[in-house]
């Protein structure tokens, strides 16, 4: 699998569910276990990589607006939403996470942000082919702390100051 049909597997399970990420990930096990087992390996390790290199300051600071304040695993679990938006929202969001203003129509925090299923529809994708647990993907662990310069995702001056636009349209 290449990263094209990686994205068009994330598109067309976004928009047959409308937005739902629970839904999604529901279509997208579905969809892979359609697939041969080592295609869902690829899809997965696509989706690793991703999921590591959104392991930035930057975004857990613009989850941290949307969602009103993020821990530890609801930015994990953020990451993998976001990877679910579709390639044009991921990629924007890695660039510039204020872009996140513009680039998504709406967010209601009691419904978005939210991916976890997302993140495990390979393994249970592979688990349902196979009767195995998907094995591990070869790639370089993450990092051990999130890319960038650190500062305090608690403090409302700071996220209003890096992530002006996220704050003025989702946080007023």
């Amino acid at each position: 699998m290449d990263e094209t049909e990686f994205w068009e597997l994330i598109d067309t399970t976004r928009e047959s569910a409308d937005g739902d990420a629970e839904e999604q990930a529901d279509l997208l096990v579905e969809r892979l276990t359609q697939l041969d087992p080592e295609r869902v390996v690829d899809f997965a390790r696509h989706f690793e990589a991703r999921y590591n290199r959104a392991y930035l300051w930057d975004l857990w600071g613009a989850a941290a607006v949307l969602l009103d304040g993020a821990s530890d695993d609801v930015f994990d679990c953020f990451r993998c939403w976001l990877i679910g938006q579709g390639r044009h929202v991921f990629e924007g969001a890695v660039h510039e996470a204020d872009r996140l203003a513009e680039l998504l129509e709406d967010f209601d925090d009691e419904v978005d942000g939210d991916g976890e299923d997302l993140g495990y529809a390979a393994d249970e994708a592979y688990e349902r082919l196979t009767g195995a647990e998907l094995p591990d993907l070869g790639l370089p662990s993450p990092p051990p702390e999130p890319v960038g310069t650190p500062f305090d995702l608690e403090d409302e001056g700071v996220l209003a100051e890096r992530f002006p636009a996220l704050w003025d349209r989702f946080r007023q």
